[in-house]
């Protein structure tokens, strides 16, 4: 199960953008393409696993599962693959292997909120460039 060592890394990433020990990590949203590999359901178990007693206990993980693209040769465009397959142009059948998407397995987007700046109005805020990375399944 790979999803482990993927969730693990996750983690990683997300523990380096806390600065404060009052932060916490409230969500982190994934890009993950449909050739990745990644099997959603031990990734969110994995997870759940990984963080429990650390500062990203309770945090959601959200996936944005990205389709198989394709660059059609024959269109001059890129299309969307209705399954894994065949990596033909639906559009006019035209076989290639010119990949644009479906592979990525990134982190997008990383929630934290600082729990120990106010009771009743903890603040948050969104890292994405710093944290975006490529992780290999």
């Amino acid at each position: 199960m790979h999803e482990l060592s993927i969730a693990h890394s996750i983690v990683e990433i997300a523990k380096q953008q806390l600065t404060s020990p009052t932060e916490r990590v409230r969500s982190i949203r994934l890009r993950i393409g449909a050739l990745s590999c990644v099997h959603r359901d031990s990734l969110y178990f994995s997870f759940d696993l990984i963080t429990a007693d650390t500062p990203l206990a309770g945090a959601k993980l959200l996936i944005d599962e990205l389709p198989i693209v394709v660059f059609c040769p024959n269109c001059e465009a890129l299309r969307e693959l209705p399954g894994i397959q065949s990596f033909t142009c639906p559009a006019c059948g035209t076989r290639t292997a010119d990949l644009r998407q479906g592979r990525e397995l990134d982190v997008e987007s990383i929630e934290v909120v600082d729990e120990g700046h106010s009771v009743n109005t903890p603040t948050s805020h969104m890292v994405t460039a710093e944290a975006r990375a490529r992780t290999s399944p």
